[in-house]
């Protein structure tokens, strides 16, 4: 049975949403829920609407295709539109894919079959875990972990940072233990002290990982040695 991409579809401009419907229509992956030209429509009805993604354009009158995208929680986001100034907006949001105008239909293909990967991911690899810590036992949704590290206190212990900045303290557990729990998809071994979220994950070097997490108006930068590269790497691959 091939798993389908339920997805709603907006773009102001009634012809290319004519197009982009045609192609959605052409791969078996994806089921049109919905197409909207409107922004504001879309929005007014969306939480009553079941779907997985949504594919839109950016330049759109009142509110634009970045404001939907965040206001869309637990959404995937493809973005299908002639103004390539916007990708690294697209990036900051975390859109599963990036498209640019006129839309191919490979290419649309290769933006599901990410998005498709995501929700596997997510839906398979989510879930949540209970820790002994500093404030008590906690229930700490893997969604919201942004990154681990040794604590600098007790290297028994380890710091659990979340993705809004917050963070507990898991009290005497090793690495092996807190990785076992992961999900191994989501999350990497960096260094001895540290595993990442992968999705917080901007960019890399050779030594160096940047991620989304800001803190004091700068990103978090973690290193990355020489023993967990190829493991890292492996990882990111998988998810790209």
């Amino acid at each position: 049975m091939t798993t389908r991409l339920k997805c709603v579809l907006l773009d102001d401009e009634l012809p290319g949403l004519a197009y982009l419907k045609i192609l959605c229509e052409q791969i078996p992956e994806v089921e049109v829920v919905k197409a909207f030209n409107d922004p504001q429509k879309f929005l007014s009805t969306a939480d009553n609407l079941d779907f997985d993604a949504c594919i839109l354009d950016i330049e759109m009158p009142k509110v634009n295709g970045l404001q939907v995208a965040r206001l869309l929680k637990n959404k995937l986001i493809i973005f299908a539109t002639a103004y390539k100034q916007y990708a690294a907006d697209a990036f900051d949001l975390d859109a599963t894919d990036f498209v640019g105008k006129p839309v191919t239909k490979e290419r649309l293909e290769t933006a599901i079959k990410k998005a498709l990967s995501r929700k596997k991911s997510t839906t398979q690899e989510t879930r949540t875990l209970q820790f002994n810590t500093d404030k008590g036992k906690a229930l700490i949704d893997t969604n919201e972990i942004a990154y681990i590290t040794t604590s600098e206190v007790d290297s028994r212990d380890k710091v659990l940072w979340m993705t809004d900045n917050s963070y507990l303290v898991l009290k005497n557990i090793s690495f092996e233990t807190v990785q076992s729990q992961l999900p191994s998809l989501s999350f990497c071994r960096i260094n001895k002290k540290q595993i990442i979220a992968l999705k917080i994950v901007t960019s890399f070097t050779y030594n160096e990982i940047v991620t989304k997490v800001i803190l004091e108006n700068a990103p978090v930068k973690l290193s990355l040695s020489e023993t967990y590269r190829q493991e890292f790497q492996n990882a990111i691959q998988q998810i790209s």
